[in-house]
């Protein structure tokens, strides 16, 4: 078996609408799905997301908001998203840095969402 890539992944959160805001201003696109169920739509991946207190089963073991650690690869150059998001008031909480990605050099602008997350924002170089 081979693992071909990573399709979405969960994240617990405990407000939907202000993490769904704030990836937007990412480019992400909301999703709803199942009715009412809220996922974040980049490229071929997405990111559910559920609500705290409130997981869908099956789900982690401690479903917790903020403990996520997640790296996101961006389209065109860091510096250029790194001024989008300084006009648009986001404070980083480091970088750009020189960083080791999955299959080599990158540079990383590192912030947090509305629960503490850790989003690492990068380009290949």
């Amino acid at each position: 078996m081979r693992i071909a890539r990573l399709d979405h992944l969960v994240l617990t959160v405990a407000d939907p609408d202000a993490t769904v805001a704030f990836y937007e201003r990412l480019g992400m696109e909301r999703e709803v799905f199942d009715g009412d169920r809220l996922a974040l739509r980049f490229g071929e991946q997405k990111i559910n997301l559920h609500r705290a207190g409130r997981p869908i089963n099956p789900h982690a073991r401690r479903p917790t908001p903020g403990s996520a650690d997640v790296c996101l690869l961006v389209e065109g150059s860091l510096d250029a998203v790194e001024r989008e998001l300084e006009r648009a008031g986001v404070s980083f909480e480091l970088g750009p840095v020189p960083r080791t990605g999955a299959i080599g050099p990158i540079r990383s602008l590192y912030l947090r969402d509305p629960d503490g997350n850790l989003v690492e924002l990068s380009e290949r170089i």
